[in-house]
């Protein structure tokens, strides 16, 4: 008999979105990438000109003591939102832990336990009966060996 192979077709429906493709998402990652650079570049140079307008001699200590100030003080409010951030996504985490983990591995105890007394129902049922009647085969089969009605 022939076997007739059956292959899976695929049919793209003009209303559904495909994912987008690698090169749009290397597009998008070099445009992140170079919004990032350019941030960096744009706080560099205002950085630049601030140290380059508080070394001019006119400009009393006073004044670059409290520039220093404020630095310090966004500083610490940029790291004030960093542990906000850090603390909401160690909640999630924690949350995701009890209310999906948790249960997966509870149900996999179970599924294990059941697996057990699966496996010793199979061994007393069906393992131990074959062995029984294979033994009783076994030794009719060497007694009518014996009788001479069968020959080796």
């Amino acid at each position: 008999m022939a076997r007739e192979e059956i292959t899976p077709e695929i049919v793209h429906s003009p209303h559904s979105e495909e994912p987008p493709t690698s090169k749009e998402a290397e597009r998008r990652q070099r445009n992140i990438v170079a919004i990032i650079i350019i941030g960096i570049i744009v706080v560099l140079a205002l950085l630049a000109v601030a140290i380059y307008f508080l070394l001019q001699p006119s400009t009393p200590t006073d004044r670059i003591r409290d520039i220093f100030i404020i630095v310090v003080a966004l500083e610490s409010l940029v790291i004030g939102v960093a542990l906000i951030i850090l603390i909401i996504q160690l909640a999630s985490l924690i949350n995701l832990l009890q209310n999906e983990v948790r249960p997966i591995l509870t149900a996999t105890s179970e599924t294990v336990n059941n697996l057990r007394g699966t496996a010793e129902f199979l061994g007393e049922n069906v393992v131990e009966p074959v062995i029984k009647l294979n033994s009783y085969l076994a030794g009719m089969n060497r007694v009518i060996e014996l009788m001479g009605i069968k020959k080796k």
